[in-house]
């Protein structure tokens, strides 16, 4: 099985003019999209790029990326996957480590381009979005017929608690998430149109963009610029997508900028990922645009969403309940199962499982289980069948004597008026550590150390003592990575 040949021969066969893909004011039908991914896949055998050998791909999101993306699966190379804003030494550590022998990018972007140096092989895309056409003939090409454990791609993770690691994937996964997900718990069709403010090189946004729209026959918009609320909702009134994909972080923006009372979208579904969706956003949310937000969590590991809320009957503040398909535990530090009620680490099994990290054996050993399931490195908390995110264990702050989770307290915090956004860490006071809070302040608010006591009275109120931040910090930004989530490992005290 040939992930880009089951995506793309039953469009061609069912309706080949459709539109496949909307990029500004340009449109890519799919037999345009299958034969310029045909295209790309001679291209490399032209550059005498084998069967199995990777191939990395940082491109904006335009039609140049799922081109190129279905190209390499075409011809059984292996694609490789990175966002465009990341470093030089990232760049480099990815090419080194998957040992690419072929860059594709924009010749825009300097950045992917110097660490290629001398040493890796470009190809650029054209300013149409496309590439060069093949001067091989075609008459006797066929797409790669790949072995049962072949790897289709492969993605970098964002590195949210420091050095990248490659995550490859097999064929079947980037077609069982669109059963599991797309149709039993979203409910995709081809009438859908599909709006994703997540990019293609991360994975969330790569099966919002790529795996969904192919697989039902929808029409996806893709945007390259970066997704700011005035873009966003431009969009989405030009376009009239049915469903929206993005980050709760934008969700907050879009309810930031906001000045009326109500938000008129032409959006069936909303749907959030990629971070922890606080209470707040969901209800304001809901009362802005009277549509509900169906939050769910995924890791690149699997390659998307295996918790998630049901349309109709999401719960604000629980990522939902098991996906059918796969398997849940929440465990100790020894692995045994805690009850209902308590927290856990989550483990997770399930088909779209990648079998091990990239030149890691050690850290797959330790993440990939024999048993097959995956340790996430998540706390999750269980009630009546919902799960309730606590925070990455590395997170967790042991004060006086008990765990706090940064989640709660934060999501606290949101309900003040003042704050805009903020992180919960463990700082050190007088050698001991204890919560502390970095705040970005809602507009026309100011910092006092009055205001500090004002949110110090406001968590006491809701929350045990020692789940109180003893310090607020007062900050401009918060650091992310390109996904959107708070980095907090960097905002904790040494």
């Amino acid at each position: 099985m040939n992930a880009a040949v089951e995506l793309l021969y039953p469009n061609m066969q069912q309706h080949p003019e459709k539109i496949a893909y909307i990029c500004e004011t340009k449109t890519l039908s799919y037999q345009e999209l299958y034969s310029a991914s045909k295209n790309f896949a001679l291209l490399l055998q032209e550059r005498g790029v084998a069967h199995r050998e990777r191939v990395l791909i940082v491109l904006p999101d335009t039609f140049a990326f799922p081109v190129a993306f279905l190209g390499c699966i075409l011809a059984g190379v292996l694609p490789i996957v990175a966002s465009t804003d990341l470093s030089v030494e990232s760049f480099t550590l990815i090419l080194r480590d998957c040992d690419a022998c072929l860059l594709v990018t924009d010749s825009v972007l300097s950045v992917p381009i110097e660490a290629a140096g001398n040493e890796t092989a470009l190809l650029f895309c054209q300013k149409d979005g496309f590439f060069d056409l093949p001067v091989i003939s075609e008459e006797e090409w066929i797409p790669y017929q790949p072995e049962v454990d072949d790897f289709a791609f492969m993605l970098y993770s964002s590195g949210s608690t420091g050095r990248p690691k490659g995550i490859p994937h097999r064929h079947k996964d980037l077609l069982l998430v669109c059963t599991l997900m797309g149709e039993a718990v979203l409910g995709l069709t081809k009438n859908d149109i599909i709006f994703s403010a997540s990019k293609f090189s991360f994975v969330y946004g790569l099966v919002n963009s790529l795996a969904f729209p192919l697989f039902f026959g929808i029409t996806a918009i893709i945007h390259p610029g970066k997704p700011s609320p005035t873009s966003i909702l431009n969009i989405i009134h030009s376009y009239s997508p049915t469903v929206f994909f993005a980050v709760p972080t934008i969700y907050s923006l879009l309810i930031r900028s906001c000045t009326d009372n109500h938000l008129t979208l032409p959006l069936r579904l909303c749907v959030s990922a990629g971070e922890s969706l606080p209470a707040a956003i969901f209800e304001e949310w809901q009362r802005l645009t009277g549509i509900e937000l169906i939050d769910g969590i995924g890791s690149s590991e699997m390659t998307y969403i295996y918790i998630a809320n049901r349309p109709g009957h999401a719960m604000p503040g629980s990522t939902g309940q098991a996906i059918s398909g796969y398997r849940l535990r929440l465990v100790d530090d020894r692995d045994n199962d805690v009850p209902s009620g308590e927290m856990g680490n989550l483990l997770v099994c399930g088909e779209t499982a990648a079998p091990c990290y990239w030149n890691l054996p050690e850290k797959s050993i330790e993440t990939m289980l024999a048993d097959g399931f995956i340790r996430t490195g998540d706390i999750f908390v269980e009630r009546d069948g919902f799960y309730f995110y606590q925070g990455r264990n590395d997170d967790m702050i042991k004060s006086g004597g008990q765990w706090v989770s940064p989640v709660p307290v934060e999501d606290v915090l949101r309900l003040h008026p003042a704050v805009a956004e903020c992180a919960v860490v463990a700082v050190s006071i007088g050698g001991l550590m204890k919560p502390g809070a970095f705040v970005i302040l809602a507009p026309g608010t100011e910092e006092s150390p009055n205001l500090a006591r004002q949110l110090r009275k406001h968590v006491m109120e809701r929350l045990p003592d020692f789940m109180c931040p003893v310090q607020f910090t007062f900050v401009t930004d918060l650091p992310r990575t390109a996904t959107g989530k708070i980095l907090r490992f960097k905002l904790r005290v040494p």
